[in-house]
């Protein structure tokens, strides 16, 4: 079957790389033309993933309507672009088995991004791959295990068949919802541990806000409809433990940044950043107890300090665990 990525960031490029490498037709499509042509010619994402060489399976186009034609779609645009994305092309993705490839809730929504799909377009057949995964590893052909999720249990074992290789192992399940949050609410906590880390707080306060962290994960996680072994594994706990502790984590090193008082690159998407909002803003609603993900709104909404964040988190009652 042909696959195409919507999508030449750095993660979308390397899920082309990974599943060329298998000898099947890929596309990847670029928005912007000029470099959709540029790396067709240099066999190279050297914007966003220098140095990794294409396949020869592997094309590069800058129309949406050629790479919009494959058996599977695999949508790697950020987030908060994901909605507007398929609006935009929703006549041409109708009918189409798409495969969400990005983490976070939409702050205009409140919707995870299968639940987008669902809403904007009725008539196709939605899935999400997520867990713990950097570009580079996967671009390297290093061994990650990834989660896939589809609620059509058949259309989920054939993508499962279509999207493995040799370095990517997926493991396959039918909570969507499950594997949206996790995705999403470990970016949260990230951002928070890179903030603790950068503060000088030293390790056990990191590992302190992980833990505390993947309780609000499942808190909020369970009452929206997930279910509790989902966020045990890959999707949930596995992307937690990766993205609070690598400095490749762009959320963790946002977080970084924000402890240590210092500019953060404003050309990188960081998607635990508009997450954070809308997941405070659910918590508020929905009167579930999410200390950590109101902090991190409240800092980045500028109405708090990283200091005051920490003293009014260590400030809290004692409770028993």
């Amino acid at each position: 079957m042909s696959i195409s990525i919507l999508g030449a960031g750095a993660f979308g490029t390397a899920l082309a790389i990974s599943l060329a490498r298998n000898g099947q037709p890929v596309t990847l499509w670029a928005r912007d033309t000029v470099h959709a042509n540029d790396m067709q010619e240099s066999r190279q994402n050297a914007k966003r993933l220098a140095g990794h060489h294409f396949p020869e399976t592997l094309t590069v186009t800058g129309n949406i309507e050629t790479a919009a034609t494959a058996d599977i779609l695999l949508i790697a645009t950020p987030m908060q672009k994901l909605a507007s994305f398929l609006q935009d092309n929703a006549d041409i993705l109708s009918g189409k088995t798409i495969v969400a490839c990005c983490k976070g809730i939409d702050l205009a929504s409140n919707r995870g991004p299968v639940a987008t799909i669902t809403h904007i377009c009725k008539n196709t057949t939605p899935a999400i791959l997520t867990g713990p995964s950097f570009a580079q590893d996967i671009a390297k052909g290093l061994p990650t295990a990834l989660t896939l999720a589809c609620a059509d249990e058949d259309i989920g074992e054939m993508l499962q068949t279509q999207l493995s290789t040799e370095n990517l192992r997926l493991y396959l399940t039918s909570d969507t919802i499950g594997a949206e949050l996790g995705g999403a609410l470990k970016n949260v906590i990230a951002i928070a541990c890179g903030a603790t880390i950068g503060a000088g707080l030293g390790e056990s306060a990191r590992a302190a806000v992980m833990t505390r962290g993947y309780a609000e994960m499942q808190r909020l996680a369970q009452a929206l409809g997930a279910q509790s072994q989902t966020l045990s594994g890959l999707s949930g706990f596995g992307d937690l433990t990766l993205t609070c502790t690598s400095k490749q984590s762009r959320n963790y090193a946002f977080g970084l940044s924000l402890g240590q008082n210092k500019p953060f690159d404003s050309n990188i998407t960081v998607e635990g950043a508009k997450t954070a909002i809308a997941v405070s803003n659910m918590a508020k609603n929905l009167k579930i107890e999410m200390p950590l993900a109101h902090v991190v709104a409240g800092i980045l909404l500028k109405k708090i300090t990283v200091p005051e964040a920490m003293e009014a988190l260590l400030s809290r009652p004692l409770k028993k665990e």
